[in-house]
């Protein structure tokens, strides 16, 4: 069932433009898919989907096209110096703020970056949180954020 709903939402954002987990969520419904916001943010963590920029102002989600640890490097170093607007921590906690609709994509990003001493993200529309261990290697990955920023 999951795999034929991640096949189906997948579909669904490359031959649509959806802006909101809620269109998303909408749009399964639409295709017999009784799903919760809960269940379509897990599948797009899961996915790996990104926001990119649509029409104006507005995002979109779309499927990353670049899974090369390469290419996941220069991206980690893009969308750092592009998307991030401040960065804080405290104990084993890494905040990072961005600008608003970039946080998921630069989270994804960071979930496969395969940090050793990054546990996992959690992110929000403008907010990541970064789980740190152990806690003294809140400065290694400070010092590691602060060279791609060169």
């Amino acid at each position: 069932m999951k795999a034929r709903r991640q096949m189906k939402v997948q579909e669904i954002i490359t031959k649509q433009i959806i802006h909101t987990q809620e269109d998303l969520a909408d749009k399964l419904r639409l295709a017999g898919f009784d799903v919760t916001q809960a269940t379509v943010s897990r599948d797009i963590k899961e996915m790996g989907l990104i926001k990119v920029p649509s029409q104006g102002d507005e995002y979109r989600y779309a499927v990353p096209s670049e899974h090369h640890p390469a290419n996941l490097q220069d991206r980690l170093k893009r969308l750092l110096r592009e998307a991030m607007v401040s960065i804080n921590d405290t104990d084993s906690l890494i905040v990072i703020r961005t600008i608003p609709g970039n946080a998921h994509a630069l989270a994804a990003v960071m979930d496969n970056s395969n940090w050793e001493e990054l546990i996992g993200t959690v992110a929000g529309d403008d907010t990541i949180l970064l789980v740190i261990k152990p806690k003294e290697a809140v400065q290694t990955v400070l010092g590691r954020i602060s060279a791609l920023l060169g």
